[in-house]
């Protein structure tokens, strides 16, 4: 069976588990209870005993659920006050069973429901709404966001898509989720994880095996997803096994960003980086460059002979390159090379179709060929298409839009789309980083701390990135892991940080990651 621990499941793909587990002989009541008991076992730790809790029931199966938490928290000793949208008799299946087996009184739901509460359990609507949500239940969001009663949702916050992680109207914010046997994408997509609180996942009796045939593609970026293939060196290996990275520079004015690609490609394990230099660049890189090697180049032919080289096993291009033909005339010599390909930054830029000024005598001093006089999406896409080494582009959400015009749907689905139109593995940055290759698969980053929003930092994600490709990692789990490194580091260093510190920072974590791999079970706290 295949490792799905770090799986999340879209609505259809629960409710295909769900049928699965059915299916194998486990009662679709027996898996409300364990839910509706989890729920009452998170509630119990929310509030004290005997304390009031208001719970909020709706129509369908979420409702259930409440009713099943209703009954257990009573048996407890708690103060329980159910309310239910519409006439809970009128439920249908298994809502309906659990309703009649609560027996207590049920109110109409409406904004007095919550008055006097210490805790509110919010099991109103679940995960597979797509509708705003009813007048009634929009008072009473409004109404707990004025308070400070905490609030328990049921898988999750009443009025957010768990799929995609938005609404179309007012969301409940709630204090903590409970959610059953794998989290959503909503739960870490944004703004979706700013209203769930922590998310909780409880096991309620769905066996893992029906994995096998849901064949989830969509993963929480964590450490079981990659680390069994992070490329430790050996104990007899050597430099040159540990592979030869390149990073192009851009000119005198604008070297910075390739020397923090270049650190964090030598931290992250490469055995040797080279920054391949415009010739007018070469003295200030050659001020700050020590194990980092340098390498003259005068244009794309140049470029080219550089890269002819076998043992060079990743090339990174786009960090203060410039934006025009020069840069695109850069980028489709990377894409000749046998090499892995990171296109970060101008490399993008360069192609958007609203770059057309050009800038062929420009300041790395060589003219570019007519071929690339003009900015074009798909020209860039050709490019990496016929690339037969894997090419990750790393484009934040402005580069993006400007080289992925008109993609519909949800981020997740624009990700997904532009990793298949372009061929490559595309990694849309943001706090919700995610993580798309072009066969579907795809993966949502949720440890980025806001002090990443920094001059530079991408520039170093992109080393990162450029360095796991160098040691032969597969591309889509290495940039799985290099946008993992770069919250964790951002986050262990804290507020103040600045780019220069992610590579400084970084052999802490890869220290607390060799613990990790070589202790199966063990995982940093």
């Amino acid at each position: 069976m295949t490792d799905y621990g770090t799986a999340l499941l879209t609505t259809a793909e629960m409710a295909h588990a769900d049928g699965l587990a059915v299916a194998a002989g486990i009662a679709s009541l027996t898996l409300m209870e364990n839910a509706g008991r989890a729920v009452a076992d998170r509630a119990a730790t929310m509030a004290l005993p005997g304390a009031t809790i208001a719970v909020l029931c709706g129509p369908g199966n979420n409702g259930g659920d409440g009713f099943v938490a209703a009954r257990h928290l009573t048996e407890r000793g708690f103060d329980v006050r159910v309310s239910s949208l519409g006439d809970c008799h009128a439920s249908k299946g298994d809502a309906a069973d659990m309703a009649a087996r609560y027996g207590g009184a049920v109110r109409p739901l409406q904004p007095a429901s919550i008055a006097g509460a210490a805790l509110v359990i919010d099991a109103i609507f679940g995960a597979g709404l797509n509708r705003p949500v009813p007048p009634v239940t929009a008072q009473i969001i409004a109404l707990l966001a004025a308070t400070d009663i905490p609030v328990l949702a049921v898988d999750v916050p009443s009025g957010l898509d768990g799929t995609t992680g938005n609404s179309d109207g007012p969301v409940m914010k709630a204090t903590a989720t409970v959610t059953f046997f794998r989290r959503k994408p909503g739960h870490l997509l944004l703004p979706g994880r700013n209203l769930c609180g922590e998310v909780h996942v409880a096991d309620i009796g769905i066996p893992a095996m029906v994995l096998d045939d849901v064949r989830p593609k969509t993963f929480a970026n964590e450490l079981p997803l990659w680390l069994e293939s992070f490329p430790w060196p050996a104990i007899d290996g050597h430099k040159y096994q540990r592979g030869h990275g390149i990073v192009v520079s851009g000119p005198p004015h604008q070297t910075g960003a390739a020397r923090l690609a270049a650190r964090a490609a030598l931290r992250i394990g490469a055995g040797l980086v080279t920054v391949a230099s415009p010739a007018a660049a070469m003295p200030i890189n050659a001020a700050h460059l020590t194990a980092i090697m340098l390498q003259p180049f005068s244009g794309p032919r140049s470029l080219a002979e550089v890269l002819s080289d076998k043992r060079i096993t990743s090339v990174l291009v786009g960090p203060g390159c410039g934006i025009g033909d020069e840069t695109r005339a850069l980028v489709d010599v990377c894409c000749h090379a046998s090499c892995a390909v990171v296109l970060d930054a101008d490399a993008l830029t360069s192609f958007a179709a609203d770059n057309n000024d050009g800038n062929a005598s420009g300041a790395f001093g060589f003219t570019a060929s007519k071929a690339t006089a003009r900015a074009n999406p798909a020209d860039l896409f050709a490019m990496i298409h016929r690339h037969a080494s894997p090419v990750v582009m790393t484009p934040h959400a402005g580069e993006f839009a400007r080289l992925f015009p008109g993609l519909a749907g949800s981020k997740l689905d624009q990700a997904r789309a532009a990793a298949k139109l372009s061929g490559a593995i595309v990694v849309l940055k943001g706090a919700d980083t995610i993580i798309a290759d072009p066969n579907g698969r795809a993966a949502i980053n949720a440890n980025a701390p806001p002090w990443l929003a920094t001059a530079g930092s991408g520039d170093v994600l992109a080393g990162l990135i450029a360095g796991l490709l160098a040691q032969r990692m597969t591309a889509f789990d290495a940039a799985c892991a290099a946008v993992w490194l770069h919250g964790e580091v951002a986050d262990q260093f804290g507020p103040g940080m600045i780019a220069e510190n992610l590579p400084e920072t970084l052999h802490q974590v890869l220290g607390t990651l060799l613990r990790a791999s070589r202790s199966p079970g063990w995982r940093p706290t």
